[in-house]
């Protein structure tokens, strides 16, 4: 008679083997042979990511609450999209450190505080990458410090309008979808 697993041996795959296939400068892409929890073994290609800081950049200072979102062209999109400030951390680079430095090389703006308001799974699929969404407040102004590649336009919407983009599926990106409905709906309670 077989006998039952118990839930804490289900919860954990066994890597049976492991290679990467493709290195890049942003990610790697590892091919592993896997006995998931439910026992098969299964191939498995997995894109590792170092992980991506999300800026939540809030201006109180008119007595609305306004998002700084910036618009810039996806290629894989084949548009340009408004989106959060947000980029990859560097090894070795802390995240709050990530979101101080994506915030003022994109946008030209520092903030005097900072929040982590929630970390996710982009694509658990396929992809290890998780997002921490940064609320920053105290903005100030200074010069943009962009990457070569990076052409970026910035705009503060207010928090209803963004809001409203969302339901209504003008906003397309992910991670400010996430970053605009947990603010609206962190501000209603």
């Amino acid at each position: 008679m077989p006998t039952k697993k118990s839930p804490r041996n289900r919860s954990r795959a066994l890597v049976l083997s492991s290679k990467t296939v493709f290195r890049g400068p942003v990610f790697n892409v590892i091919r592993e042979r896997v006995r998931e929890p439910g026992g098969v073994a299964v191939l498995r290609d997995v894109v590792h990511h170092q992980g991506s800081v999300v800026i939540l950049a809030i201006d109180d200072s008119r007595g609305k609450r306004r998002i700084l979102l910036e618009k810039q062209y996806r290629h894989a999109a084949r548009q340009e999209l408004w989106e959060l400030p947000a980029g990859r951390i560097n090894p070795g680079e802390a995240e709050l450190a990530a979101a101080r430095r994506e915030l003022r090389e994109e946008t030209g703006f520092t903030a005097s505080r900072w929040k982590r308001a929630q970390r996710f799974y982009v694509s658990p699929g396929f992809l290890d990458e998780t997002m921490s969404i940064y609320l920053a407040r105290g903005l100030t102004r200074g010069p943009v410090q962009p990457e070569e590649d990076e052409r970026i336009a910035t705009r503060f919407f207010s928090l209803r309008t963004l809001e409203r983009q969302a339901l209504a599926g003008r906003l397309r990106d992910a991670k400010t979808l996430i970053g605009v409905l947990w603010m609206a709906s962190a501000s209603s309670k």
